[in-house]
């Protein structure tokens, strides 16, 4: 066949399929219409997926960058400590990027890890100061604390370790009010609920019940010793002359005069050389 008859048999198939296509559109409509649905609706699913999975990679990148700001400002609050510094207040922080963090993302699981680690941040600040806390500041902050780990239990609620870790943090919040019978009762539930057997929180409430006793006692330090003056001060208060050193005790007694200073009066020297035996001499 020459390839100008192929060409125009190929023409005329084509003339003939565009003068058909109307009459073929009407008849299978639905069957378009479906197809061109599933079409856009696996697009959309693919577009939606890659958006997805680059934003779960940026949250995760974010918070990775939050938790390594809250172990860095624990390393400035150590470091300033040796110096004579409080750096305490930086804890505040990173514990607000936490929250706000959690407030603003999907995932429940990784918001619950942040608002745990926002309460962590905030008793550690009260930890790391230094002095004494008022009970003010204490019981206000601690208070933020427990408001941080009630929001991370409602939101792992279908993660059992999660559950389990924010409410043993209420527990230490409890304990650090002075409520140990509340605490109690806190690390009873959790030891006692089948949902967190084999969690890290679990054995961390069995053993703070086991040792209970102990964090109720008042611990009271026995007072250190009073600290010697500075050897300036004995130096300057003492002074010792050669001539004083062979004064008699009693300074009522009579002192020779005559007597050169450096000589003992206790001490009977003979001026007869002559009873003074010879130690050159030979023997008799």
């Amino acid at each position: 066949m020459r390839p100008e008859h192929r060409h125009e048999l190929k023409t005329n198939e084509l003339a003939e399929w565009l003068g058909n296509l109307p009459q073929w559109t009407k008849e299978n409509l639905i069957t378009i219409i479906v197809v061109l649905v599933v079409i856009a609706a696996v697009a959309v699913f693919y577009i939606l997926r890659s958006s997805s999975k680059n934003a779960v990679a940026d949250e995760q990148l974010e918070f990775t960058n939050l938790l390594n700001q809250l172990s860095g400002s624990k390393t400035q609050i150590l470091r300033a400590q040796t110096q004579g510094s409080d750096l305490s207040y930086i804890l505040l922080q990173p514990a607000s990027n936490l929250r706000t963090f959690a407030q603003t993302i999907n995932n429940d699981q990784m918001a619950a890890l942040a608002l745990i680690k926002q309460a962590e941040a905030l008793r550690m600040e009260l930890h790391y100061r230094p002095g004494t806390v008022s009970e003010q500041d204490l019981t206000a902050q601690i208070n933020q604390a427990k408001a941080a780990y009630a929001d991370a239990i409602e939101r792992s609620s279908s993660y059992p370790p999660l559950t389990a870790k924010a409410k043993f943090g209420l527990g230490l919040c409890d304990e650090e009010l002075g409520k140990f019978a509340e605490a109690e009762q806190i690390y009873r539930d959790i030891v006692a609920d089948p949902n967190f057997k084999g969690t890290i929180a679990a054995v961390q409430a069995k053993f703070r019940l086991d040792t209970m006793s102990d964090y109720k006692q008042k611990i009271v330090f026995k007072p250190s010793p009073p600290e010697p003056p500075p050897a300036e001060l004995l130096q300057g208060a003492i002074q010792i002359k050669p001539a004083d050193a062979n004064q008699p005790a009693d300074a009522n007694l009579p002192v020779d005069t005559n007597r050169p200073a450096d000589v003992n009066p206790d001490v009977q020297v003979q001026n007869n050389t002559s009873e003074v035996p010879d130690i050159n001499a030979p023997g008799k």
